[in-house]
């Protein structure tokens, strides 16, 4: 039976929008599908914008959560993509502080500079980039508009494709050095800036003892920032088919700890686990890098099934329940709206300061970040296994979601990409 795909895209074929030439993309076309096509170009709409070659892009584990259709209005033909950086093609005549040829990243969020969140630096809570009445009235306020994050958060077009229009370009734009290799300076783009941002706003301090939910990328990288703020030590939780995880970050952590949630003893518990691994207190500080929307027991399973909840809570209690008296859990999975049986006794009866990490404001840390990158004091690299074309995207998303052994942070190339910089992952052809 044939499929029909959908090559109308947000903010790019609108009259007047794209450009006749054409470009290749990674687009939304279903739950658990998406497709490459040949798509129009963008162009320039309004005086602010930067358009992109993309010169490098990446699969973030939320991008999961859209393949899933876990966030609300998507649009089949939607780009995704919310992860880039390249070569700037074309500016618009107000853009002033990038210029043809630089080479930057992108923050994953799309701030305007001006407006009250934007003054205080948190850029991921711009009031004038994002239109969305339903998250309006879901949130009380809105986020920033995100590249490839669909029409919740404002509709805009991503960067898994050749090109990209980046609205306030001499805002959401950083040059990157010729000392950081694109296959560094990417992430920049979102998983440094909110490991970083996990482990800071949380509050993790010298001496600390951290335990993290997730052992993928953000939960691997806000471990290594946990020991680099001055954690005494950090207890990594993963099982599943992502227990290979843990093995993995371990090699590049060796002080790190571990939880194998899914191998533990009869009737032995991540919480009492925990417990008895910290003087029967708990940790000082807990972090969620996983998200909402998998499952452990069948009561949840079925409740998000039937559309009674959006979100589990039971990682989230697994926190409240594990840390010491008046710790602080800090959550930075993405949790798209509703959840049941919530522990709000233990919260409120024992002190525990409940945190929303919120969207990463990636501005906030980048210039320090990439600091870091250059003084060799943080190591991007340490997450990336894999190189793949763009070409090849259906395929990667479908082994991404599989959780493929192996398959920890990948890089993606297109036609534009330089060939490999010394140290990072050959090119795998599928």
């Amino acid at each position: 039976m044939s499929v029909s795909i959908t090559t109308d895209v947000s903010n790019y074929e609108a009259p007047g929008h794209g450009e006749s030439q054409s470009m290749k993309a990674l687009t939304w076309q279903g739950k658990n599908s998406v497709k490459v096509v040949d798509t129009a170009r963008p162009k320039i709409i309004d005086e602010g914008d930067v358009i992109l070659k993309v010169t490098g892009s990446t699969i973030c584990g939320s991008d999961l959560h859209l393949y899933h259709e876990a966030i609300p209005d998507l649009q089949k033909g939607d780009i995704l993509g919310h992860e880039f950086c390249g070569i700037i093609a074309t500016v618009g005549p107000a853009v002033k502080n990038v210029k043809v040829g630089d080479r930057v990243v992108a923050s994953f969020q799309i701030a305007c500079g001006n407006c009250f969140y934007c003054n205080k630096k948190l850029s991921s809570m711009c009031e004038r980039t994002n239109a969305s009445e339903a998250a309006y009235k879901l949130y009380g306020r809105r986020t920033a508009g995100m590249f490839g994050y669909s029409h919740f958060t404002g509709g805009f077009a991503g960067g898994q494709a050749e090109y990209v229009r980046v609205p306030y370009g001499d805002v959401n734009l950083l040059q990157l050095p010729d000392d950081v290799p694109d296959e560094k300076g990417l992430y920049l783009s979102d998983v440094l800036g909110t490991s970083w941002n996990a482990v800071v706003d949380t509050g993790v301090e010298k001496g600390d003892t951290v335990a993290i939910w997730g052992a993928g990328p953000v939960g691997q990288m806000a471990a290594e920032f946990s020991f680099f703020n001055g954690a005494n030590r950090v207890i990594l939780i993963d099982g599943g088919h992502g227990k290979w995880r843990l093995d993995f970050v371990k090699k590049i952590l060796p002080k790190l700890e571990t939880i194998e949630y899914t191998n533990l003893p009869h009737n032995e518990t991540v919480t009492s686990t925990l417990k008895k691994m910290c003087d029967g207190r708990g940790p000082d500080v807990a972090i969620e890098c996983a998200a909402g929307e998998y499952a452990k027991g069948w009561a949840h399973y079925f409740e998000r099934m039937l559309g009674l909840e959006t979100d589990t809570t039971e990682l989230i209690n697994e926190m409240i329940t594990s840390v010491r008296g008046f710790g602080r859990c800090g959550i930075t999975g993405v949790y798209a709206g509703y959840c049941n049986h919530f522990n709000i006794g233990s919260l409120m009866e024992t002190g525990i300061r409940l945190i929303g990490n919120g969207q990463a404001p990636v501005q906030k840390y980048w210039k320090d970040l990439l600091k870091y990158i250059q003084q060799e004091k943080i190591h991007p690299l340490h997450m990336v296994t894999h190189r793949f074309k763009l070409e090849d995207m259906e395929k990667i998303y479908d082994l991404f979601n599989k959780r493929d052994p192996g398959m920890q942070k990948i890089f993606v190339e297109t036609k534009f990409s330089a060939p490999p910089a010394p140290g990072t992952p050959a090119l795998t052809e599928l």
